[in-house]
C-alpha cells in the first residue's frame, strides 16, 4: 500500500523527512538557501518551491528537536512492535 493513504507510513515519511532536513542544515547551513543572498532593502529571503518546503521542514527538526525526537522513538516502537 502506498505511504500516502496509510496514515502511519505517512506519519513515518514525514517524521524522516524532518529528520533528514534537520541534519542537512545542521551539516550545511545554507544547502537549502539555493545560492541566494539578501538583496538591497530586503529583510528575509524569499523561500519558494521544494527547497522553499526543504527548508521548512528543517526549521521544524531545529525547533521542535526534543519532541520530533520522542516522536520518532514511540514510531519506532509502533514499527517494531505493534505493526
Amino acid at each position: 500500500m502506498s505511504a500516502i493513504f496509510d496514515f502511519t507510513s505517512l506519519l513515518t515519511v514525514m517524521l524522516l523527512l524532518i529528520c533528514t532536513c534537520a541534519y542537512l542544515r545542521d551539516m550545511r547551513p545554507t544547502i537549502f538557501d539555493g545560492g541566494q543572498t539578501l538583496q538591497p532593502g530586503e529583510m528575509r529571503l524569499k523561500r519558494t518551491g521544494v527547497t522553499g518546503f526543504l527548508w521548512k521542514m528543517s526549521r521544524i527538526g531545529e525547533r521542535l528537536s526534543p519532541y520530533v525526537g520522542a516522536s520518532c522513538a514511540v514510531m519506532a516502537i509502533h514499527i517494531l512492535f505493534f505493526k
